[in-house]
């Protein structure tokens, strides 16, 4: 983050939770100063764009959520860019010395997802909204964008939850083992 900061002259927004990971110099760590500290519900305004921070801790303390509006056809939709709903291999849910609150973390990101009226379905990672096949349907001449996606949503969000409740049961049930 340290150099595409200093290759672009962006600005670094973070969230107050991953903050001092962030500007951590320990060995592996990025090293990179914030410029500004988001919390929840912090506006970012880009080109015009105002997008919405929304904290979903889990992934780490400071996972962000973006929302923002778009224009479709005439009429406003939200669209939802997930940041991670997902439990990666070697995460542990009990008893983690390191981030002691993460399964309840994940809890609170889970209903905040849930909570989102999303119309346009986003994430970090395009495998999370099926993005290689949304596009090659819009590519094609869909007739409804396939972007718009609000089961889609709603269905991916349920599923993940439900396979890290699944996960955090098996781990308490076999303590010390981490995610596979």
């Amino acid at each position: 983050m340290a150099q595409v900061k200093k290759e672009t002259g962006a600005r670094l927004m973070v969230m107050e939770p991953d903050v001092a990971a962030v500007e951590s110099t320990a060995a592996g760590r990025p090293g990179a100063k914030v410029d500004r500290v988001l919390h929840d519900g912090d506006v970012v305004e880009l080109g015009g764009t105002k997008l919405v921070g929304r904290l979903t801790p889990g992934h780490t303390p400071g996972c962000t959520t973006w929302t923002m509006e778009v224009g479709e056809g005439g009429r406003k939709l939200l669209a939802v860019i997930v940041g991670s709903p997902n439990v990666n291999p070697g995460y542990f849910l009990a008893g983690n010395k390191e981030y002691p609150g993460i399964a309840e973390d994940y809890e609170k990101a889970f209903a905040t997802w849930l909570s989102l009226p999303a119309d346009l379905f986003l994430g970090a990672h395009g495998a999370y909204f099926d993005l290689k096949a949304k596009y090659a349907r819009l590519q094609a001449g869909a007739a409804v964008n396939p972007f718009i996606d609000p089961e889609g949503y709603k269905a991916y969000i349920t599923e993940r939850r439900d396979h890290f409740r699944r996960e955090w049961e098996r781990q308490k049930q076999n303590p010390g083992s981490p995610a596979p």
